[in-house]
């Protein structure tokens, strides 16, 4: 006799989905958000975040430290562009001097150990000669900072200008154009004007520097008034 396993009467016994209560099917589990979030490191994130912001609001004093240094740097560049420049030049050479002492050394300690040392001894020889060169004639070394920074301000407006012709109109190519002929204009007038050149990027840099050092001031008091309260909130 053939079985019909559709036959209600020949059906194994078990909860019915239509007429058990309590049987509710398999479902497909439902996560939180916080449980997606915490599942993809992000309660680990949050704690380090929490960590790296304490450590900061802790520290507030050496941030606002930093600012006031940019905030003087700043100004004086702005008020004495000359003499900021000067200074910049004799840093640029005592730099030079003390990385050409330390490759020297490192060459004599590398021949003693049998390691190769010639091209130490080159890289530190160069460094002695262009701190010698920026001490002794420190309009050379502006002039070649300048001439410097013409270059690239030709090679990458001429490199903006060459990719704006492949663009798409809908996309902005005279606003690309436009900013590779003003930067191959600006290492032209550096080339012809060195010196007003590089009095102007003085000024820039006072800029730079005057707007970074209020920055990280705003910020320093930021993270004092976070490190008040969370104090306030300990003590209670």
């Amino acid at each position: 006799m053939t079985m019909n396993p559709n036959d209600p009467d020949r059906r194994p016994p078990g909860p019915a989905s239509g007429t058990d209560p309590a049987y509710q099917g398999a479902k497909p589990g439902a996560f939180t958000a916080e449980e997606v979030h915490g599942f993809f490191g992000g309660s680990s994130d949050t704690a380090m975040n929490n960590a790296m912001s304490a450590a900061l609001a802790r520290n507030w004093w050496a941030i606002a430290l930093r600012g006031v240094f940019a905030v003087l740097f700043g100004l004086i560049a702005l008020l004495a562009p000359g003499l900021t420049l000067g200074s910049l030049v004799l840093l640029f050479a005592a730099y030079m001097v003390v990385d050409g002492i330390f490759d020297i050394v490192a060459a004599v300690r590398a021949a003693k150990q049998g390691e190769r040392w010639g091209w130490l001894v080159f890289e530190g020889v160069v460094d002695l000669v262009a701190g010698a060169v920026a001490f002794l004639v420190p309009l050379a070394t502006i002039f070649a900072v300048v001439l410097l920074a013409a270059a690239w301000a030709i090679v990458s407006g001429g490199m903006l200008f060459a990719a704006a012709l492949r663009l798409s109109h809908t996309h902005g190519r005279w606003l690309m154009a436009l900013g590779g002929i003003i930067s191959v204009l600006w290492g032209i007038l550096l080339i012809v004007w060195p010196l007003v050149g590089a009095v102007v990027m003085t000024l820039w840099l006072g800029a730079y520097a005057l707007i970074f050092g209020i920055a990280m001031l705003v910020l320093a008091f930021r993270l004092r008034h976070h490190q008040a309260g969370a104090h306030g909130t300990a003590a209670i």
